[in-house]
């Protein structure tokens, strides 16, 4: 091999690699894990930009009526609960003083502008009939169905460009159309 061609050889280990620390360093939205506790093992993994919503649904345990939990998450990755709608007050529903506002919206109660930060959090996903089941970006996937009784960890954090290359070339587990 000649000097020259190995001075073009290390040109482009050096291009290379430069474009492989940009990519690292460029933000590229949010990632959220939808972890099962026991195993540390990544159930779904939703992209997300910041402030896009995802919501809960289920059927309350007690009064077999639904509810929805509308979450949001900011650009650090931080989960924050935006509003909830329900039915009607049953055991342990209703407002929180000093949290959100208190509207009708047909025949559903809704707490609305919460922002209340919530964290990473546990859900101990129920039983198919309570079906605890995501709503993303128009899509839906039931827990229920998929790991019922098993605790879940909810967690979000920034991503960057060459994280979202990776997805894009192996991808994870993320919600099915």
């Amino acid at each position: 091999m000649t000097r020259s061609h190995r001075r073009i050889g290390f040109f482009f280990v050096g291009l290379v690699f430069l474009l492989l620390l940009v990519a690292y360093l460029v933000p590229a939205g949010l990632a959220l894990q939808v972890t099962l506790v026991d195993s540390g093992k990544p159930l779904l993994v939703l992209p997300l930009k910041p402030g896009e919503r995802f919501t809960l649904h289920y059927y309350h345990s007690v009064e077999n009526a639904p509810i929805w939990e509308v979450h949001s998450v900011d650009k650090e990755g931080r989960i924050y609960i935006e509003e909830e709608r329900y039915l009607k007050f049953g055991a342990g529903m209703g407002r929180m003083p000093g949290v959100g506002r208190m509207v009708q919206r047909g025949p559903y109660e809704v707490i609305e502008n919460m922002h209340l930060p919530t964290g990473n959090f546990i859900l101990r996903v129920g039983s198919p009939g309570v079906d605890h089941t995501i709503i993303w970006r128009g899509v839906k996937k039931n827990l229920s169905h998929l790991v019922p009784h098993k605790a879940v960890q909810f967690s979000a954090k920034p991503v960057s460009l060459l994280y979202r290359m990776w997805q894009y070339i192996i991808p994870r587990r993320v919600i099915p159309g």
